[in-house]
């Protein structure tokens, strides 16, 4: 996808973060929109603001990515109303963090849901159609650095962003004879709302210690609108691997060509985040 001047584009948690400035830019850019988000009301909102500034929003549908079966009927929907995606972009996603003493099965299981299986089904019911059109195309999967490195209390977000990781290493290849590239997107620090409102189970988010280490993450972070950016740079030039920062660039090349270093990197990142954070508390596992 050397450009998405009238290309058929569909992202996934467009009403907000990193989905909302890569629709921006895209609808910018000529991209004929198809946007998802389970917020109603703020998708509503973006898609009127697109319209209004004489963007082609193609169809605006507020749904829940975890269920398959919705999304199966919003694609057959949609491929019989305007036919088959150029690109696709999973970007939609939700994130709680916690250590394994006190974070519920529930919040596992609606991480894996929403963050793996949300996208598998989009890429089930979208993908096909692409295949059978054979004009090729671009798929996105936004994964994270947690889908790279080994991050203090995001077992639960990792073993989605590591599955999706997987999921694109696959159709990286399987897709290639069709001319449909894979790029996989692993974001690290963006300043969306989703700092603001993490969930960390077992962890006082009002202590002042929290408060100092999340804002010097902010510090540190990207706008959406610069993640969206690196996104789309990296989509057009078809590279599989997509940084939107250079320190996660940097994790990645230690893990890989100097795993010592990683692994001691890591420790010291998971002694650090332990004693910024003494507010932890041992809490017994609710099953639900």
């Amino acid at each position: 996808m050397k450009s998405v001047d009238g290309a058929l584009v569909l992202v996934t948690g467009a009403a907000s973060g990193i989905g909302r400035a890569v629709a921006s830019r895209s609808a910018a850019e000529g991209a004929r929109l198809v946007l998802t988000d389970i917020n109603a009301v703020e998708l509503g909102r973006f898609a009127a603001e697109l319209m209004a500034a004489g963007h082609d929003v193609v169809d605006a549908t507020a749904l829940d990515l975890s269920d398959h079966v919705v999304v199966r009927a919003w694609a057959e929907r949609l491929t019989a109303e305007v036919g088959s995606m150029d690109v696709v972009m999973n970007v939609a996603g939700i994130s709680s963090w916690g250590t394994i003493s006190a974070m519920p099965h529930s919040t596992w299981r609606r991480i894996v849901d929403v963050n793996l299986m949300g996208p598998i089904a989009v890429l089930e019911y979208f993908v096909p159609p692409m295949i059978e059109a054979r004009r090729g195309g671009q798929i996105v999967n936004v994964s994270s650095a947690a889908g790279i490195i080994g991050m203090p209390w995001h077992a639960a977000y990792s073993a989605s962003k590591f599955g999706l990781r997987g999921v694109s290493e696959v159709l990286r290849f399987d897709l290639a004879r069709h001319r449909i590239g894979v790029s996989l997107v692993c974001p690290g620090g963006v300043d969306t709302g989703l700092v603001r409102t993490i969930e960390i189970a077992g962890v006082d988010k009002a202590s002042p210690r929290f408060l100092k280490l999340r804002e010097g993450f902010r510090k540190h972070a990207v706008s959406p609108d610069r993640a969206a950016a690196s996104i789309l740079r990296g989509m057009k030039k078809n590279r599989f691997w997509v940084y939107t920062s250079t320190d996660i660039r940097l994790a990645h090349l230690l893990q890989r060509y100097f795993p010592p270093g990683y692994v001691l990197a890591m420790t010291i990142l998971n002694r650090a985040a332990n004693l910024a954070l003494p507010a932890v508390k041992r809490a017994v596992r609710v099953e639900e």
